[in-house]
């Protein structure tokens, strides 16, 4: 069945599948599996890093920081700084943690991403 191509050191080749008495594949009862894992109990949220959530201050010295970043990237165009400015003024920490619940830092970020970017277009 093999010859020396598949099989170059001439040992004794062994099937990998498992058999019971009868020669027949074992299969677990694919309803039992399904069972064992429905009745694990398991947390439904998970947290990539356990990172920790961002409190309210937390949130306002980074708001600033994102915002005066982005001001002086942008310092030479002078409507997208006053929009960034006006954006700061308008700035209401609590909506936005509300809009926002449980923020890590990495989220805090992609969030300030998506609604500054039309600011500085």
């Amino acid at each position: 069945m093999f010859n020396s191509v598949n099989n170059p050191f001439n040992r004794a080749i062994s099937s990998s599948t498992s058999s019971d008495s009868n020669g027949k594949r074992q299969k677990e009862d694919p309803k039992k599996e399904l069972k064992k894992y429905l009745e694990e109990e398991e947390p439904d949220e998970v947290r990539l890093g356990g990172m920790p959530i961002l409190t309210e201050d937390e949130v306002k010295s980074m708001v600033n920081s994102y915002i005066n970043n982005l001001k002086t990237e942008h310092a030479e165009r002078e409507k997208v700084v006053q929009k960034l400015d006006k954006y700061l003024e308008k700035f209401d920490v609590q909506k936005f943690m509300k809009r926002n619940p449980n923020m890590t830092s990495p989220d805090f970020y992609m969030i300030m991403y998506n609604e500054t970017e039309g600011l500085v277009k």
